[in-house]
């Protein structure tokens, strides 16, 4: 507590005028001389002013890839940043190994270009078969790929990915606890594993590609191991392929038309209140604690009730459940593409859908489009701490 003189006097001490004056200076001197310094030195500032993005984010657009055209003033990419009033992090699109026409899906190098330039991360759904062939394609079976029959392909690709040199996602045979790919390990309605695959050929042929890229020095690859959200017929045991092997984890998952029940973010990835889902999040978790994990597609279909009902839903994921209650989501991707008739999935379904999305996306939380300098691979999770912020006092300079 401070100290209070008692007062004295001046006829007893006749000098203390000139005293106590003297000290006046000298405070005076001293204080401005601390608030020089302290203007100076960085200011503690709340961790939520100092706070950067926490969390990547992006889209798939009308199943469409990130040409020049796509990405440029009028394109498909642009008119959904432009609705999103915000640039992505990841630009997400899919290849297939082999085209409809027979043809190999070459690296796309343009592609990846217009993505980097754009500042955002290339994220590529890169899946063994011949698209548009169905579940059932004898020539693409699981065993196919590790008994070495696509070695030739794989090694050009792995070899023009170390080439382009940059940091990518590849979310290589996503939903292999489905039955509707022909690389998965799902069941079918008969109790056999689709395409004639057997349990563990999903590891083994996701090992002997990674193995190819790492031979060919292709390092700049970031390895997306991605389930679907876990039902009581789409486990995923014994198909995660090892720490070793993947560097991001990965959920997909609807509030998707067909279901009996409007379920919210929370319901499709933890299951809570269901009686046919499991906490596919946690089960993630259990297989790989120390992963970051992304949701690379997810999406609510409309209530029929002019977006009352998608616009809250997006609001409540996009602001309460993926900051606050997914911790090691460190990365969301809409699936804005209508790919069958009935699917109301795109943001633009309803102005309210729109709105609500655009509110949500401006987060802080979710980082825009800074990357195009990125050069770490394995890609980094954001840690929401910003260049400026010193650490660990949480202080910022001003500017």
């Amino acid at each position: 507590m401070p100290h209070h003189r008692t007062a004295t006097p001046i006829s007893r001490f006749s000098e203390e005028p000139r005293i106590v004056s003297a000290h006046r200076g000298m405070i005076a001197i001293v204080v401005l001389a601390l608030l020089i310094v302290m203007w100076q030195l960085p200011r503690a500032v709340p961790a939520a002013e100092a706070a950067g993005p926490l969390i990547y984010w992006g889209a798939i657009v009308n199943g469409l890839g990130p040409s020049s055209a796509n990405l440029q003033s009028g394109g498909a990419f642009d008119t959904f940043e432009t609705r999103s009033k915000k640039k992505m992090s990841i630009i997400h699109w899919g290849q297939a190994w082999m085209g409809s026409d027979g043809s190999w899906g070459e690296f796309q190098t343009s592609y990846f270009d217009n993505v980097r330039n754009h500042g955002a991360i290339p994220m590529l759904n890169w899946a063994s078969w011949r698209l548009g062939g169905g579940a059932s394609q004898p020539n693409f079976q699981l065993r196919d790929l590790y008994g070495g029959a696509y070695d030739t392909y794989i090694t050009r690709w792995a070899t023009a990915a170390k080439s382009w040199g940059h940091p990518l996602f590849l979310r290589f045979n996503h939903e292999m606890n489905g039955w509707w790919y022909p690389w998965a390990e799902g069941k079918l309605s008969n109790g056999l594993i689709v395409n004639g695959n057997s349990a563990g050929d999903y590891v083994k042929a996701w090992r002997h590609v990674h193995d190819i890229f790492t031979n060919v020095g292709a390092t700049n690859v970031t390895w997306v191991w991605c389930p679907n959200y876990v039902s009581d017929r789409g486990p995923f045991t014994g198909m995660y392929p090892g720490d070793a092997y993947v560097d991001w984890t990965c959920l997909d998952g609807y509030n998707r038309v067909g279901d009996t029940d409007w379920l919210s973010f929370n319901q499709v990835f933890t299951g809570s209140g269901t009686t046919y889902l499991k906490n596919s999040y946690q089960l993630v978790l259990n297989v790989a604690p120390n992963k970051p994990m992304m949701i690379a597609e997810t999406a609510t279909r409309e209530a029929g009730d002019g977006g009352t009902k998608k616009a809250a839903w997006i609001k409540d994921a996009l602001l309460t459940q993926i900051p606050t209650n997914f911790p090691k989501i460190k990365a969301v991707l809409w699936f804005n593409w209508d790919d069958s008739s009935g699917k109301t999935y795109p943001i633009e379904t309803s102005l309210a859908a729109t709105t609500a999305w655009a509110a949500g996306i401006a987060s802080p939380v979710y980082a825009s489009n800074q990357f195009g300098n990125l050069n770490i691979s394995p890609i980094p999770m954001l840690t929401g701490v910003s260049s400026t912020v010193r650490i660990p006092l949480i202080t910022v300079r001003r500017q």
